[in-house]
This record gives C-alpha cells, sequence and structure tokens, in this order.
C-alpha cells in the first residue's frame, strides 16, 4: 500500500477504491469528525468573541474509533502519501482541514482532490490534478458555523425565558418561519368574493368542444338573465386564428431546482429528495447533488447529444448551454445529471429510481429541441333578439393547442392535444350544455416544501446544502406541520340552460385544502412574532441574504471573517444585553374570552407551555384554575365564549365497557383520546364531544387486541416476553435481553427466559466522557 485516500462517506469508499487500483487504499471519516464544544472543562466560551472569534473544537465521541483508525493508515503510508477527497463544496473543504488537524497533517502540502461525479474519469483526473486545502472556503464555513453557534448559544435562552413554550430559534430557520406565519395571515385576512363563469359545450360534426364566455357575472340574478335570453339565439362562428408557438425545454437541476420538482412530481420532500439524490450520487449515477450550477460540461452534453440523435434523430437535437443566473453559483461546478446518459435504471430502490429518472428525463430534454405547437381561438358570435345590453359584444372562445413536432416534450413533460374540430368562418354551431356556474376567488396560496425553496432560493437565504435541514428543523421545533386536510365543503351555485329551460341547482365542492401544505403552528406564530418585534435582523430578508453574501465574499478571499462577524455580532449581542427587560406577560396573546356563568369566573385564552389553551379562573384565586385546549381551528384572536365553554366540558363520560369500566373522552397534548382506568386510547380524527359508545367500544377493543399482540407471555415471577420496537425481547422489569432470530418467542418457556436473562450481559451504563478540548483557530497565516 502506498497511498491512502480519505472520502466523507463509507459508500463511495469502496467504489473509489477499485477505480483507483491496488496503490491506493480509501478510508472514510464518515462525515464531520470534530465540532465545537458545547461546554468547556475550564468554564470559558466555546468561542473566544475578543479573540477573533477563535473556536475551540473536539472530536465528536462517536468518531474516536474512526480517528484512531485512520491515524494508524496514515502512520503506515507516510504523511505525505496522504490525500484527502471530501466533497466539493464548503463543508467538505472544512472536513478537509480538521482532517490535517487531528492527523497532524501539513495543510500546505497534503494532496486535496475533488471530483463532480464518483466515475473512473473524473478519479484519476482528480489524482492528476491535487491541489492543496482551499482555506478561503474553510474561513467560509467557519463563518456560517460560528454565527449560527452564536446565535443559538444566545439567542435560545432568551427564547425559553420569554416565548411560552418556546424551543429554540434559528438565524435561518426564523425568517423561513416567518414567511410561512406572513403567508398563512394573507390567507386569513383575505376576503373573496364570486362571479359566475359561463362556459359552453357545442357540437359540430359530431364531436365537442369546449368554450368560454368572454365576460363574467357578479350576481346571479344577471346570469340567469344571460342565459334566458339565449333561448332564441344562434351561434356563429366569427374568426377563426391560428398562430404557431414554441415551448423550450428547462435547464438542468440544480438543488433547488429538483427539490422543487421532486415535490411537485413525486410528492417527495426536500429531506427525502436529498438522502435519495445522495444515495445515487455515491453509487456514481449522478453528479454531485449540492449544487446551484446549470452548467453543463462540453463531455456530458456531447454524450447527451449523440444518444438523443440515435434514439430519436437529428431533428430532436439542440445543443444548448445554459448560464446560471445566481452570481455566487460556481460555473466550473455542473448541474445534477446521470454520469451514463445510456443508463436507464440506475437502483433497485423505487425512490431511488424515481428520482434518477426525473434527473435523466430533465439532463435529456434540455439538450433536445423545442416543442413546436399550432393554437387555435374560434370566436363564436351570439345572434338573438333578447341578449341583455353590455359594453361589449358577448362572445364564445375555444382554445385548442395542436403539437405539431414534439421536441423535448417526446421525454419530459407530456404531448396532449387539445384539438377543435375543424370549422369556417360563418358555420353555425350546435349548443348541447351552457352552464354558468359560480366561482370563488382564492387567497395566496400556501407554501409547500418546494415553492418554499424556491422563494428562499429568490430571497437569497440559505445555500443548496442548506434548504432540505431549514425545512426539517422548522418541523422538528413544531414551528410548522404539514397539513392533511382535504378541506372543507362549500355550497356552490350552478344554473344549466339546456337549449329550453335554465335550471338551478347546488353543488358542493371542496375549499382549502391543506394536504402537503406548510402551515405555521401557533407556537410559529409567536416565535415569529416575538423575534419581528425585538430581534428584527434575525428574521429580515435582506439581512439573512447579505449575510450569505458575506460567506460568499469570504469564500472569494474579499472579505475576513473575523471583520464578518464583528459586524453581525456586535449589534446582535447588544440586543441580547438588552432582553432582559422584555415582559414575558405581554409576549403574545392574552386575552379574556367572557365570563363561566356557572362559576362566574373569568375564561382566558392565552398560551401555554405546550401552545394555545383556555384557563378557567385567574392563577392568583384560592381555588386552581381549570385549563383545557383550544377548540381544532380556533385561534386566541378568535375563540368565542361559546367555543370556549363546550371545551370545559370534558373530560366527558361516554358510557361504560362491557365490563362495566368508565370510558372517559377528552383532548390532550396529543390529541383526542379515551381513556379506560390507566389505559389511553388515541381516537383521530374522532370528535371527543360527540364520539359514540359504539365507536368508543370498537377503538379500545382494538387498543387491547394490540396490547395483547404486544404481550407474548408472562409468567408468574413478572418476568415477561414481549414484542418491542426493535424485536421481541425478554424482560425483568431491570434487564432487556433480545431473543435469537432463529428461536421462536412464542416456543419461550419460563426456565428459557430465566437462563437468557442469566446469561446475557446487560450493556453497561455510559459513563460520562470527559472531552479533551483543543483551541484552534483559522485564521490564515
Amino acid at each position: 500500500m502506498k497511498n491512502l485516500v480519505i472520502v466523507e462517506s463509507p459508500a463511495k469508499a469502496k467504489t473509489i477504491e477499485k477505480y483507483l487500483g491496488k496503490d491506493f487504499h480509501v478510508l472514510s471519516s464518515v462525515g464531520h469528525i470534530r465540532s465545537i464544544v458545547k461546554k468547556t472543562k475550564d468554564g470559558t466560551p466555546p468561542i473566544d468573541v475578543a479573540n477573533d472569534f477563535f473556536a475551540i473544537y473536539e472530536v465528536d465521541p462517536e468518531k474516536k474509533k474512526v480517528i484512531t483508525e485512520l491515524k494508524r493508515n496514515v502512520k503506515a503510508v507516510g504523511k505525505e502519501n496522504v490525500w484527502l477527497a471530501t466533497d466539493e463544496d464548503r463543508e467538505g473543504e472544512a472536513i478537509a482541514w480538521h482532517l490535517c488537524k487531528v492527523l497532524d497533517l501539513p495543510i500546505e502540502t497534503t494532496k486535496r482532490i475533488v471530483f463532480h461525479e464518483i466515475t473512473k474519469d473524473a478519479i484519476t483526473n482528480a489524482i492528476k490534478n491535487p491541489r492543496t486545502v482551499d482555506m478561503n472556503l474553510v474561513q467560509a464555513q467557519q463563518a456560517r458555523q460560528i454565527l449560527d453557534r452564536l446565535v443559538g448559544f444566545e439567542l435560545s435562552p432568551v427564547v425559553w425565558q420569554k416565548v411560552p413554550g418556546g424551543k429554540s430559534a434559528g438565524r435561518v430557520q426564523s425568517p423561513a418561519v416567518r414567511l410561512l406565519v406572513e403567508r398563512e395571515r394573507e390567507i386569513m385576512k383575505f376576503e373573496g368574493n364570486s362571479q359566475f363563469k359561463v362556459t359552453a359545450i357545442f357540437i359540430h360534426d359530431n364531436q365537442e368542444f369546449k368554450a368560454e364566455l368572454n365576460q363574467k357575472f357578479d350576481t346571479e340574478e344577471a346570469a340567469y338573465e344571460f342565459l334566458n335570453s339565449l333561448k332564441p339565439a344562434e351561434f356563429i362562428v366569427s374568426d377563426i386564428s391560428k398562430t404557431p408557438g414554441a415551448r423550450n425545454p428547462a435547464a438542468p437541476f440544480t438543488t433547488s431546482t429538483l427539490q422543487q420538482e421532486a415535490n411537485s412530481k413525486l410528492g417527495f420532500s426536500s429531506k427525502a429528495t436529498m438522502a435519495s439524490a445522495q444515495k445515487l450520487y455515491q453509487d456514481g449515477k449522478i453528479t454531485y447533488m449540492r449544487t446551484d450550477s446549470v452548467n453543463l460540461s462540453g463531455q456530458a452534453i456531447a454524450a447527451a447529444t449523440d444518444f438523443i440523435k440515435r434514439l430519436y434523430g437529428p431533428d430532436y437535437s439542440t445543443v444548448r448551454k445554459f448560464k446560471t443566473k445566481s452570481a455566487s453559483a460556481q460555473e466550473a461546478h455542473e448541474a445534477i445529471r446521470p454520469t451514463d446518459i445510456t443508463l436507464e435504471t440506475a437502483s433497485n430502490n423505487s425512490y431511488d429510481q424515481k428520482l434518477y429518472d426525473l434527473i435523466r428525463r430533465r439532463t435529456l430534454a434540455s439538450q433536445m429541441s423545442p416543442a413546436k405547437l399550432e393554437k387555435t381561438t374560434i370566436t363564436i358570435d351570439i345572434k338573438g333578439d333578447n341578449l341583455p345590453k353590455s359594453k361589449k359584444p358577448a362572445q364564445f372562445e375555444a382554445k385548442g393547442e395542436v403539437i405539431t413536432f414534439d421536441g423535448f416534450l417526446r421525454v419530459y413533460g407530456g404531448n396532449k392535444d387539445e384539438l377543435l374540430p375543424k370549422l369556417q368562418s360563418g358555420d353555425g354551431v350546435n349548443s348541447h350544455d351552457i352552464t354558468a356556474r359560480q366561482t370563488f376567488t382564492r387567497p395566496p396560496a400556501r407554501y409547500t416544501e418546494g415553492s418554499l425553496v424556491k422563494k428562499l432560493e429568490d430571497l437569497g437565504i440559505g445555500r443548496p446544502s442548506t434548504y432540505a435541514t431549514i425545512i426539517d428543523t422548522i418541523q422538528t421545533r413544531g414551528y410548522v406541520e404539514k397539513g392533511d386536510s382535504e378541506g372543507q365543503p362549500r355550497d356552490v351555485i350552478v344554473l344549466n340552460y339546456n337549449g329550453e329551460e335554465v335550471s338551478r341547482s347546488i353543488v358542493q365542492e371542496k375549499t382549502g385544502s391543506t394536504r402537503g401544505k406548510l402551515i405555521p403552528t401557533p407556537s410559529g406564530e409567536l416565535i415569529a412574532d416575538f423575534l419581528t418585534d425585538h430581534f428584527t435582523q434575525i428574521v429580515d430578508y435582506d439581512f439573512t441574504a447579505n449575510v450569505e453574501t458575506e460567506f460568499d465574499k469570504i469564500a472569494g478571499a474579499d472579505l475576513e471573517k473575523s471583520t464578518m462577524l464583528h459586524g453581525f455580532y456586535t449589534p446582535f449581542h447588544k440586543l441580547i444585553e438588552q432582553s432582559g427587560g422584555i415582559d414575558r406577560s405581554k409576549v403574545g396573546a392574552n386575552r379574556e374570552v367572557g365570563i363561566d356563568p356557572k362559576t362566574n369566573k373569568p375564561i382566558i385564552a392565552r398560551f401555554g407551555r405546550f401552545g394555545p389553551m383556555l384557563q378557567l379562573g385567574a392563577t392568583e384565586d384560592e381555588d386552581k384554575p381549570r385549563f383545557a385546549p383550544l377548540p381544532k381551528g380556533a385561534k386566541i384572536e378568535t375563540v368565542t365564549l361559546e367555543q370556549a365553554l363546550e371545551m370545559f366540558k370534558l373530560p366527558r363520560i361516554v358510557g361504560q365497557t362491557e365490563d362495566g369500566q368508565d370510558i372517559k373522552a377528552n383532548i390532550g397534548r396529543f390529541g383526542p383520546y379515551i381513556q379506560v382506568g390507566k389505559l389511553f386510547v388515541s381516537i383521530k380524527p374522532e370528535d371527543p364531544h360527540s364520539i359514540t359508545l359504539e365507536k368508543a367500544r370498537e377503538l379500545y377493543a382494538a387498543k387491547l387486541e394490540a396490547e395483547a399482540a404486544k404481550n407474548i407471555a408472562e409468567f408468574p415471577d413478572g418476568i415477561k416476553v414481549l414484542n418491542g420496537r426493535f424485536g421481541p425481547y425478554i424482560t425483568n422489569g431491570t434487564k432487556n435481553v433480545k431473543i435469537p432470530k432463529d428461536t421462536d418467542p412464542k416456543t419461550i418457556t419460563h426456565e428459557k427466559a430465566l437462563e437468557l436473562l442469566s446469561t446475557t450481559t446487560a450493556k453497561p451504563t455510559r459513563k460520562r466522557v470527559v472531552k479533551k478540548a483543543t483551541k484552534t483557530s483559522t485564521k490564515k497565516k
């Protein structure tokens, strides 16, 4: 063994070693190996602000074995034969720097290699062109890490102390929560109105086609008057216009557009998209998945062009070079593309394969010819003596589109034609059905994961490597949740003219669906308001985007790390120092809803530790106040006395079980439930106010059955055989022993259980390890 290559991921190590041959041994750091300490041994701050933000790092405890193995191999080959091949972004550069520090490798001479894809050509080319660790990129990563740690370390305790139920605050996550809160409030304030849209089904030569009236009606009366006036009317084609058009393909994927499209077309979350992309990259199937470049290499374009010409013919090939709009994008990098465009199947995993197919088709489409279209508009005049007078004559318009050459639509985007019958000016057409349907103006749309990523990118907040983490974090913290409602029913008036008379009907449609949408929780609204009021810069979109630009400047050696950090930290820390004067009792809405007629005590809607709640009675009363959750869908600002009184009717005795035990229905921290003795049963989506005895007994029986399935066997001395989260096991209450895979847990006897408990060593309890910390500067020499 002559050379040692260190990569980040174990999955990449085997592939790369295969490409490099017997003279190279490839090992993995398994991601980051060090992080800024949470607490130092002597109590000094982990980040020394006064000393140019020097940070104290420690090796992550779970990486000690990895480091030991790496040190042993470095000693075997010699420092001069070590190659650092961590990922090509700032995080990868920082890991390479940490490896130099921990393995005692000289930063100035240790060979650093990068590659955009895990292929033999890319790896061997990287070996031929090594460089050293780019300290500018390291400085940029350190600036981000230090800044985020300082914000979290100093701001989170303020949030805990001042915000009821507040968990933490982050530099990039907080503006994302604010975006969602502002959108939700736009929706709440939205006052919609309705109009009547008229559509007609016409027939010509036994072919039906749809047309829409060129005006809408504000009232049902006006719509009815119009339809009624059509009784003696004729419909004559007055104009046919045809215009050629073209549709061009989109650029290959960046990290952002991949997340948006995978969310829209495949329903993938940002986190799931990046996990699949990471796997495909590590398997050598796609190029690096964290990029904001839409550029393709000349080699990739040539391969795609050759493949398109061979498969579809030369007419389908159009070579394109896309230019990245982002000023921070590195054009030397590439968009996300397959490493082998001819490969159709890249994985046995259906999720990974779906994402690969999306990436491959998008890449191919980007190098294909535009789709050619012919758009047709048919104008139909209404001839009748009883038509209502209006400023412009009422006409129907039918629009169709024919794809004359599918081009890139052959592989990406579909190619459905919207055909119209062959008509000439002056032709008469017969109406089959004419309908005036009530339509409602729509409020602004809630964000999906994909549209939130797009908005963050448009605002310049975050970077390719952070979008998925941002969206995952705000949900994990409970500031945002994904909706699952199909919407509420709404009555819609429909007027129909069948050629003889006008009829009226009421139909229902669903409105306000939240399925797959990101919705801020009350805690999210509270934290966004708190930060907006007291820490404006943390949630200011322009300020947050400017910080990202400054990180880019550090990476480009146009700004010193310490200068940037001082510029942010000094005013921020001043706000932290002033936060002691914030009155906790005034944070968040606190509203008296009304007086309980039974007790004559006030009912107050306010924020508690676990979110918004109702309180019956004042805190200072002799009798302890009673508490209840807010009704579903209600807010502190909008809950009514009637709704509040209903909530204090809980817990409710629904009835008794068949063996005579009381069944209580209530709402708790995790939603509605019934309780029988000490057993709690979730009843989602049932309402505890209205759940029937029959339904409650059904859910109780199902819970008992599930509990019984969990308990495989129980012996008189308390030893149990149970089904657990990680498989069947034996327990005596203090010691758990996993049952061997080749043993049927149902065959375990009391003697066998005792034997396994006595012969299996219990896992030792973890002892607190004092971590050895090293103080390290990233300052350039």
